[in-house]
């Protein structure tokens, strides 16, 4: 197992990893149902381990998941209407008792179907991944494993992401028993909660312990174009290669922690001119971010939990 209590914090991430072991939630919701799902597919290893290791910690365990690879589908639906049936079909995970489906839609289709009740009890939490690879910094935004949990939060349910990082071995193990520690602080925290976990490409033994992060400016990769022919446009894959913050996703599994990053989205942007039921003015400048103005969630997401 993981250690997640380190004998000195060394930043102000550093905090969870130690108060995890000490505060474990007094009533472990161990019977909370998960719907499992992923971006790599239904038949891939890295959703069977953690299927298996979730339903083995007592968790009511549903997988759905896509019958083919999506990844980079983000929280997209993909195409539905009355006239487009979705075609799914049953599997079977050795080792696991839970019902498994995989569908012909991206991941965040599968979370709808799932609160839709398709395949039994709405379920109390989706956990997506294991990813066979990082998702880190802003391309975050165009992960199927990450937009799967999004897909959750907005319909009001709590997410958590999981990817692992490649390397000789994949050590599906490591991310899913650390999967495992984390549910119940998720289940236990405020609602439409989404953790991010990403994993160094470790055994459980030799990661060092769990620390916050924020989103990095890129991921461990990024998308290039190899090659364009007629007609086709040939796309690659290569390491970014950039400088990142300590305190980074990114940096944080280079030194060797797992890294976690809670998520939120939508947000709305507001700035000092305009606000939510005035009139459009033409002095007013466009709200933005990047000019510090205020992130806000839906104030519909606030109501709902008051």
């Amino acid at each position: 197992m993981c250690r997640i209590g380190v004998p000195k914090t060394k930043n102000r991430y550093d905090a969870l990893s130690s108060r995890m072991a000490a505060d474990q939630p007094m009533n472990e919701p161990k019977s909370a149902r998960v719907l499992i799902t992923n971006d790599d597919g239904v038949d891939s290893p890295g959703i069977h381990e953690l299927a298996r290791q979730v339903e083995a910690a007592g968790y009511t365990v549903m997988v759905v998941a896509p019958d083919h690879d999506a990844s980079g589908t983000g929280a997209s639906l993909g195409r539905i209407s009355p006239d487009h049936p979705v075609a799914y079909a049953r599997h079977s995970i050795d080792g696991v008792a839970g019902e498994v489906y995989g569908i012909n839609g991206p991941p965040a289709l599968c979370v709808v179907v799932g609160n839709l009740q398709a395949f039994g009890d709405a379920p109390d939490i989706v956990v997506s991944g294991i990813n066979a690879g990082l998702n880190t910094g802003r391309t975050a935004l165009h992960s199927g494993t990450i937009g799967a949990a999004l897909a959750a939060q907005n319909f009001g349910l709590r997410g958590l992401a999981v990817s692992l990082g490649s390397g000789a071995t994949w050590h599906w193990e490591t991310a899913a028993a650390l999967t495992v520690q984390l549910l119940p602080h998720v289940l236990a925290g405020p609602a439409r909660s989404v953790l991010n976990l990403n994993v160094p490409a470790a055994r459980s033994d030799d990661v060092l312990g769990i620390r916050w992060a924020g989103l990095g400016a890129f991921g461990a990769v990024r998308t290039a174009i190899t090659d364009i022919k007629q007609d086709t446009l040939h796309f690659g894959f290569e390491l970014t290669g950039d400088t990142v913050d300590d305190d980074s996703d990114s940096a944080v599994v280079q030194a060797g922690y797992a890294a976690i990053t809670s998520l939120h989205g939508p947000a709305e942007v507001w700035g000092p001119f305009g606000q939510s039921g005035e009139d459009f003015d033409a002095e007013h400048r466009v709200h933005g971010a990047t000019a510090g103005h205020e992130l806000r969630a839906s104030r519909s997401y606030l109501l709902e939990h008051d």
